[in-house]
């Protein structure tokens, strides 16, 4: 009996991560930037965050019920949902904006396609670009960050984002002025207007150095989308710095780095191989570089990973690696 074969099905390697632990990391990858929104937009920030994350759950549940599925709420997975939502909304936004948001992130998003693991688009961007589109006033009335430790900042950019900004300037005037209301350090820490989870690039990067480290992330796909999105928009720069902002501000401004670091990464719904993995950073950084460059929103990173996704079952069949021993069809 010793010597009896043991037969079942694969894996026959399994990895001590579960769908709970990992959604509980991203969670804690994500607390600096749910801290600095707080602690830059008060408790209206805090209230938003609750409220997706009560309501995206709920959602999750009452789909599952609905549809006959075993309800796993506490995978976590919807709370990361509500989580990543919240951060892509201004602090300014109503509350059944934020509901309608959870509806459309996790029933249209998610739920419909057969919950998770089936969806093929990220469900918090389904939500985003959904309220954009239908609540373009309510989503794109920005508030500045109203800490006394901001009081010295002037008040030009209250109600604007710095690539907002930009872009309605630039369609009054031909050139960029030569002192711009807002700079490097600025958008670096924290003290600019803008979504709650993307104002400060130093908390998304500090969450992000905890991904990677901790290999919950692939390094491939928010390097080339940044990198990408840099070199596109340093060309302009260069090519008419008059005109285009530098590169070093589209990185920093906006929510690249939350997209890139933490949207675009979706296990789901990115590419499993290496090179599949590269392209698909190379086209959100180039769809994004696009639609900020010359598009009617001074933001495309939302555009630019919803479209990307829908690219992915193609990446995985062009970039799939031959099997050992296949002999190529002729």
């Amino acid at each position: 009996m010793k010597n009896t074969l043991i037969l079942s099905s694969s894996p026959h390697i399994k990895s001590p991560e579960t769908i709970p632990t990992i959604m509980f990391q991203v969670c804690l990858a994500l607390l600096p930037a749910i801290f600095v929104g707080i602690y830059s937009f008060g408790a209206r920030a805090a209230w938003i965050i609750l409220l997706a994350i009560v309501s995206a759950v709920a959602f999750e549940a009452a789909a599952q019920k609905v549809m006959g599925r075993p309800i796993s709420i506490n995978d976590g997975s919807a709370c990361v949902t509500g989580i990543l939502l919240a951060l892509n909304l201004p602090p300014t936004v109503p509350w059944w904006l934020v509901i309608i948001g959870s509806f459309f992130a996790i029933i249209i998003g998610k739920q419909i396609y057969g919950g998770l693991g089936h969806n093929p688009f990220n469900p918090a961007l389904v939500g985003r670009v959904v309220l954009l589109i239908s609540f373009p006033a309510q989503m794109t009335l920005w508030a500045f960050p109203s800490h006394p430790l901001f009081a010295h900042v002037t008040d030009t950019l209250s109600g604007a984002t710095p690539l907002g900004w930009i872009k309605t300037h630039l369609m009054t005037h031909a050139t960029l002025p030569t002192t711009l209301p807002f700079n490097m350090l600025q958008a670096f820490i924290g003290q600019t207007g803008g979504c709650i989870g993307e104002i400060s690039a130093l908390a998304l990067l500090i969450g992000a150095a905890f991904l990677l480290w901790k290999k919950i992330i692939p390094w491939i796909i928010p390097v080339s989308f940044i990198a990408t999105v840099f070199f596109i928009t340093g060309t302009f720069w260069i090519i008419n710095p008059e005109h285009y902002l530098n590169p070093v501000f589209h990185v920093l401004s906006g929510g690249l780095l939350l997209g890139a670091f933490f949207m675009a990464t979706d296990m789901v719904t990115n590419p499993v191989t290496k090179v599949g993995m590269l392209i698909f950073g190379i086209g959100c950084g180039l769809l994004t570089s696009v639609i900020r460059l010359f598009g009617g929103y001074p933001e495309g990173v939302s555009f630019a990973i919803l479209l990307m996704n829908a690219t992915t079952p193609l990446l995985d069949r062009w970039t799939r690696p031959r099997v050992f021993g296949e002999v190529p069809h002729k």
